[in-house]
């Protein structure tokens, strides 16, 4: 284990994996953080409708790779936007290796991996906390890792502008297009008038 390597967590995303039997699995996450350092302990926060969720309640084991800055868009696609009980998420993934705990972590777009052996979980309503003893762990580059304002802001593509003249509605987003908004306006939407508009 490279104890530098818990330098490289912070408020990042992460590829959360583990393995259940044949299957490899992952998923996005973004709280992790190091609780203890004698002995290094790491806790992560999972959705329990996550079926990675499912496979760590099941093995006790997982991984966490670090993104950086440089992490493409098709990362969150396979990884954030899929459900692992279809497909295995690491087929036709060359980008990936085996820690020692037998679990796959990325190796591209990742600036370090630490594998976890879970000694506790705690039930924090729809996500579970998993609090684990740090096994094995390495730097792999010296590139910032990602954060979530950053991946709003420069990976997660934009929506396309629409020069659109109107007024939208405050309250539920509907759009009157024209020049004018008529003073007896009902929204067909959320039923507000004319005061609830905006000029866009």
């Amino acid at each position: 284990m490279n104890n530098a390597t818990m330098f490289k967590l912070g408020y990042g995303l992460y590829a959360l994996s583990t393995k259940d039997g044949t299957n490899d699995n992952a998923c996005i996450i973004n709280t992790a953080m190091q609780i203890t350092s004698t002995p290094n302990r790491i806790c992560v926060v999972v959705n329990k409708a996550n079926y990675t969720h499912d496979m760590i309640v099941k093995t006790e084991k997982f991984n966490l790779s670090m993104l950086t800055v440089d992490t493409d868009f098709d990362v969150f696609k396979k990884f954030g936007f899929v459900s692992g009980k279809e497909t295995n998420k690491f087929d036709n993934y060359n980008d990936a290796t085996r820690s020692n705990n037998g679990i796959l972590y990325l190796t591209k777009n990742t600036n370090g991996y630490i594998s976890g052996s879970v000694i506790n979980k705690i039930d924090v309503g729809t996500h579970t906390m998993f609090i684990a003893d740090v096994v094995d762990g390495d730097i792999l580059s010296d590139q910032e890792s990602l954060t979530y304002a950053y991946y709003h802001k420069h990976v997660k593509p934009q929506p396309k502008k629409v020069n659109i003249t109107g007024y939208r509605c405050k309250i539920c987003g509907y759009v009157h297009e024209g020049e004018n908004l008529p003073e007896d306006i009902i929204c067909p939407l959320c039923k507000h008038g004319a005061i609830d508009f905006e000029q866009i």
